[in-house]
Formats: structure tokens, sequence, C-alpha cells
């Protein structure tokens, strides 16, 4: 048996584990016993990573739609059709009538192609990723606060902490090795305390489990720096030395006294001095959070809340500190790196700033770069939506489950001239598609990742990708040539990687022969550089860090009687996203079959509902049919509802409204009405 070292294709955590294969055929996985992330261990979904791979609905072969129907096709036929379409749709309505999304999923190589192709070969900053759905927030607010959009310390700060706050983060099922990790803290002595609407599983080891109204964060933690400021119990010498704008947050919090956020956030007034308390006396403190920040129309006001609190109280530039984003996907942080984002080029170089246009320029070989910056992803949605957009080329992503309001994304994708979808599955997107590019699994291609902590690691090839499917980045070079662009000849990703180092100051010590044990964490500017486990620890990467004062918004929309129960969504342990892998994987699927809807059995009670009955649940945009589950986890008035079942798809009702800075849905915050179906 041959075993091939590679990283797990799911979260954003980075583990390592060997795919063992027989005779061209996966038939398991071996963890990494010394990978300083994994550490010998891995989640269920880990375990079973190889299984997705052979499954009979992998796509083989390139598919055009003629006559209504996906036929097969040849590469030389399809790749043709793809760039005569994007070149006439250019043409006939401008360069920015096209879009490009990258891929989460992908490689970094591969996203800094796809971001190429876009910008090099089709002249527009049209190009975007699934950030836009999860950490766009992140990238605004925390690159405005401390210069750097990324998680400030490192996975193995957990074990030297004092304290975490954990708040929108079901850690245990989002980023389970992680998940281990806070537990393992806590028992060993470090305070925990939670601030999740859902009594997670985190929630029943927490020192204090703050079960706050969805969408009331910042009347949370501004409730929180009141009672800090008031007590005295800020850092006073960290303030004075490494930060600005500190009158403003504490003009901010002046009137944010414990009873005012307690009437907001729906806790007792004391919850709300203990939590600031308990933060504020911890020698090492971290924040931990995810897409229960982030995915709200008040996005980036969460992430700077989150990051004045650490300011607050000096917990940043230390081992067991920080503000910690955890990625959501497996490289979703190698995809911001990489350029795949409207406004930058890889390592976040302003596409504004002319004299990064013209150092991609001379080293792409192209005379002029687009100067404006692109559509987010949800602005490209629209765009289609309305007419303006007439072209769409998606890599690895699954719009049509993945974004808010699904029947507003399915008009837009059937409103365009053209869909182009490259992708491993026919995923309900892909199925809508006028051109289907079958693409290689992670576990059929060379490349690298970037995990949560900006660790950057190499993806090794186990075996052959099925029929004539190809890896991403040879199909993003072969549409290159075609186009008549000759600055895509690459010998391997390697290559890729040498041109993204020498663009790029934090990947610029990057290169495949330094990667080889555990990879290195951005940013590591030189050759001789040993990579940054813990950002901003002389100074910030803005030079000071900044205060950012925040005023509470609610969410954009509210309850009533026509829709009296909250919704927000988000994952299981046993499935990712919008399910594309894990439901073709038996043992996975197995233990969750299908979508269902938790609901406090009081509010059941009053709806006449029984265990597993039948649910209509209604938004004001669409509806959908699910099974109860009941269960004290949630508090009576909020329903959650998984987003990974295309037949009980949760984004048919969410809403598309968004942040008006960071252009992220609020996925965390709806209105619904629920009722039996007899």
């Amino acid at each position: 048996m041959k075993r091939t070292l590679t990283v797990c294709p799911y979260c954003g955590t980075g583990c390592s584990f060997y795919l063992v294969s027989d005779g061209g055929r996966l038939v398991g996985v071996e963890p990494s016993t010394t990978h300083p992330v994994s550490r010998g261990g891995l989640c269920v979904k880990g375990w079973n990573a190889f299984a997705f791979v052979h499954h009979s609905d992998r796509l083989t072969t390139p598919l055009i739609r003629r006559n209504g129907t996906l036929t097969p096709a040849s590469w030389d036929e399809a790749i043709g059709l793809v760039v005569d379409r994007l070149r006439s749709i250019q043409q006939r309505h401008g360069y920015d009538s096209v879009m490009f999304s990258s891929s989460a999923k992908a490689t970094n190589e591969e996203n800094y192609l796809l971001m190429k192709l876009a910008r090099a070969v089709f002249a527009t900053n049209n190009i975007d990723h699934c950030a836009r759905l999860c950490h766009s927030s992140t990238v605004f607010g925390l690159a405005e606060t401390f210069g750097s959009g990324a998680m400030t310390n490192s996975i193995s700060c957990f074990d030297q902490t004092d304290l975490i706050l954990v708040i929108g983060s079901n850690t245990t099922e989002q980023h389970p090795l992680i998940g281990t990790r806070i537990l393992n803290a806590a028992q060993r002595g470090a305070k925990l305390i939670v601030a999740d609407n859902r009594r997670i599983r985190l929630a029943r080891h927490a020192d204090l489990h703050l079960r706050h109204k969805n969408g009331s964060d910042v009347a949370l933690i501004n409730g929180m720096m009141h009672v800090i400021i008031t007590e005295g119990l800020m850092d006073r010498l960290f303030i004075e030395q490494r930060t600005e704008n500190y009158a403003a947050l504490a003009a901010n919090v002046a009137d944010w006294t414990p009873e005012r956020a307690a009437a907001l956030t729906g806790l007792e007034a004391d919850e709300i001095v203990a939590a600031a308390r308990m933060f504020a006396a911890a020698g090492r403190a971290m924040i931990v959070y995810s897409m229960g920040i982030t995915q709200h129309s008040h996005g980036v006001d969460n992430v700077r809340c989150c990051a004045a609190l650490s300011l607050l109280t000096g917990n940043l530039g230390r081992p067991g500190t920080g503000v910690n984003p955890l990625r959501g996907q497996n490289n979703v942080q190698g995809g911001c790196d990489m350029g795949a984002l409207p406004d930058v080029y890889s390592g976040y170089q302003k596409v504004a700033d002319p004299l990064q246009r013209q150092k991609f320029a001379r080293a792409w070989g192209v005379s002029t770069l687009p100067e404006r910056a692109g559509l987010p992803l949800t602005h490209a949605m629209d765009a289609a939506a309305s007419g303006l957009l007439r072209g769409m080329f998606i890599m690895g992503e699954n719009p049509l489950l993945s974004d808010p309001d699904q029947a507003h994304a399915r008009h837009a994708l059937e409103n365009l001239e053209l869909l182009v979808v490259q992708d491993i599955f026919l995923s309900e997107t892909a199925a809508m598609a006028d051109v289907v590019l079958p693409a290689a699994c992670y576990a059929e291609k060379e490349g690298t990742f970037t995990n949560t902590e900006r660790r950057i690691q190499r993806v090794r090839k186990a075996l052959d990708p099925p029929g004539e499917a190809l890896a991403d980045w040879e199909i993003i070079c072969a549409l290159a040539e075609r186009a008549g662009y000759g600055g895509m000849r690459y010998s391997g990703p390697s290559q890729v990687m040498d041109e993204i180092a020498s663009l790029t100051p934090i990947y610029g010590g990057i290169a495949y022969d330094r990667l080889d044990r555990h990879g290195l964490q951005w940013p590591c500017p030189g050759k001789s550089h040993s990579g940054t486990p813990i950002l901003h620890m002389e100074s910030f990467t803005r030079g000071l860090g900044r205060f950012s004062p925040a005023s509470y918004r609610p969410p954009a929309e509210a309850v009533d009687d026509e829709y009296p129960f909250v919704l927000t969504t988000g994952r299981t342990y046993f499935h990712w996203h919008t399910g594309t892998m894990t439901r073709r994987t038996h043992l996975l699927d197995r233990e969750e079959r299908t979508a269902f809807v938790e609901i406090h059995p009081d509010d059941a009670g009053r709806l006449d509902v029984r265990d597993r009955d039948e649910l209509l649940v209604a938004s004001r945009r669409g509806e959908i049919r699910v099974a109860a589950r009941l269960t004290a986890m949630v508090v009576p008035g909020v329903v959650f509802i998984p987003f990974h079942f295309a037949e009980g798809a949760a984004n048919a009702l969410t809403n598309n409204v968004l942040d008006p800075e960071s252009a992220i849905p609020e996925f965390k915050v709806c209105a619904v009405r629920i009722r039996r179906v007899v």
C-alpha cells in the first residue's frame, strides 16, 4: 500500500493525514502523529475524507448544454466555447460584464491563477470567492484595527491561555480538533466563557454561558467594555504604548451600562459584569469567533468590538492571547491571501494603487491592468439578476445552496447568458450550467492550502483523477492559452508558487522545499525566515492598533405576528457546507440523512408539534419542509436549521440583506413562521 501525506479538504483547521491507496484506489487515511495541529487526531469527516473520491457521481468529461441537456464534449470544444463566449459577452457589454468566482476548496496556486486569468487575460477585477459569505467581515474589520485580517495567534496558543471567550462559534462541530483544544484547556483550569444563543457542547463545560439574543453581539461587548473601563480593569500601559483612538472608544461605551446592554441582549446585568471581570482578570485571554459573529448585516461592527476588547485588555501579541477567527473552509484563508477578492492582488496589495498595478502588469507581461475594484460576489448576484452581469465562471462553489435567498440566487443564475461551472460533482449549481468542466479533487493534485492559523502546507497527489478530469490549475492555464495569453505556461504548481512568492511579500519566503515537514506560517518574507506563529508582537501590521468604536444596530429583519420565530443557521458535526462531499460519504450520510429544525419543547407544545413531525418553515422569501427536532439547545422563540440539505435548503429562507462595508449577507437572523404539516 502507498501512503501520501496531505491536508484535510474540509474545515480550516488544517489537519494532516496520510491517504492510503492500494492499486490506484484510496482505501483509508492515517493521521500524522507529528503534525502540530492535528497531533495524531482527526474528526469524523477527516477519517472519512477518502470516501467520496471514487464516488460514481464524479464528473469525468466536459459537458456542454445542447437543446437543454448537458452532453459530453471534448476538452478542446469546451475550452474554446468558454473563451469564445466570454469574449463575445465582453465585446458586447464591456469587460466587467463577466464575473469569476474562485474557490476556498482549491489550492493557493489555483486561486492565484484564476485571479490572474480574470485580471491579466479578461481585464476585469470581478473576482471573488466564498470568503464573501463567511469572513469578509473579518478581513475588513481586522485590517482596519490591526492592519491584517487574519487569525492573530496559533492553534498551539490554546495550550497556553488562561481564558477563552468563544462567541459565535460552535467549535466542536465546525472545527472539532480546535474544539478539543478548548475542552482540554478548560480541563486543565483555563476559564471558558461561551456566548451563544444555543446550548452548544462547549457551553456544558463553560464557567459562564451567555445566551444573548441573536444579533446583539455589539451590545454585549460594548457592555463588557463599559464595565472594564469604569472599574479600571483595562491595560493602561498597552493602551498608551500600542494603540490609538482610545478616547473615542471610551466615549462610545460610556453609556453602555450593564443594564442597557442587558435590555438589548436578554441577559441579566450581572452576567455581563461577570463576563467583563473574568475576561479582564485573565493574564492571557483569547477570543475565538466564527460565522456567528461575521454573518450579520453589522458583521464588521461585531469584528471591531472583538478587536477592541482585546486591545482594551492588552491581549494581543503574546502566546495564549489574540483575536482568532476560525476559517470555515480548508483554504478560505489562502483564497483571500491569493487575491481572489475584487479589490486586492495577492498579499492584500490594492488594485487601486498604481505602483501595485504596474508591478503585477510587468510580471504578467501585460500593458495595463484594471484599476477599479470589481464586484463582490453578493453584488454580482444582484447584477446578474438585473441583467448587468452576463457571464459567470464558477470554480468549486455551489451558490445555489450557499447563497442567501435561494430564489434570488436561482433567478440570477438563470438570467445569465453564460454560466460555466468547474467542479468535481454535478452540484445543484453545475446542473444549471451551460458548460461544466470536470476537475480533480484534493487527492489528485499537487499544491498548497493555508489553514486558519496562516499555516501554508503541501497538498500531494495520491492518485490520478477519474476519466478526463484535470486539476483546476491545468484547466485555468488551458483557458488562458486558448485566449491567446502566453503567460501561464508552468511546469507545475511549484513554479506557480515561485511566482506568487516573487510578487507577494507575506509569502516571499515560501517554496515547496521549505514546506515538506509541517509548512510555514505567514508572514514569511524571505528564504531564511522561519515564519510567524504570532502576529503583532512588537507592533501591529498597521503600526498602532486602532480602536474602532461601533454603535449597536439591530438585525435587519425582526419577528412579528406573521413571522414570530427567529431562524439561525449553521453546520452539524457530520456534514460540511452544501454536502457535495459529505453526503456522498456513506458513514457520514448515515448519521445525518435529512434536514431538520431544532425547536424548543415549549414552542413545540404551543404548535402541537411532536419530535420528528414534518414542519413547514416559511420566511418572506420561501418555504421548506423539514423534520422537527425538539431540544432545549435553542431558547424559546428561536429555531435552528443546518444548511447542508438541498431538499430542505435553509437558504431558501435566509435574508440577502448585506453588511454595507463587507457585503456579507445576514445568514444568522431572519424571521420565520412554522406549522405542522397535517
